[in-house]
């Protein structure tokens, strides 16, 4: 399993709320940096990385669409 970056977002709940939105679809992902994001105020100085399997990508970034 390779992780692979599907998106950035300036907020964890951004982050979160996509990351459900692909769990719902039986695509497991992960949020990389999201207390780097917090320490800094959320504000988007550092942003979540919403991460993925690679086998995943494509299927995850048809789901989002333009969300990211």
């Amino acid at each position: 399993m390779s992780l692979v970056e599907l998106g950035r977002f300036p907020t964890r709940v951004e982050a979160d709320l996509a990351r459900l939105a692909l769990e719902s679809h039986g695509i497991d992902a992960l949020l990389f940096d999201s207390e780097v994001n917090n320490f800094f105020g959320g504000g988007g100085l550092v942003a979540v990385r919403l991460m993925v399997d690679e086998n995943d990508l494509s299927e995850a970034r048809q789901l989002l669409g333009e969300e990211l």
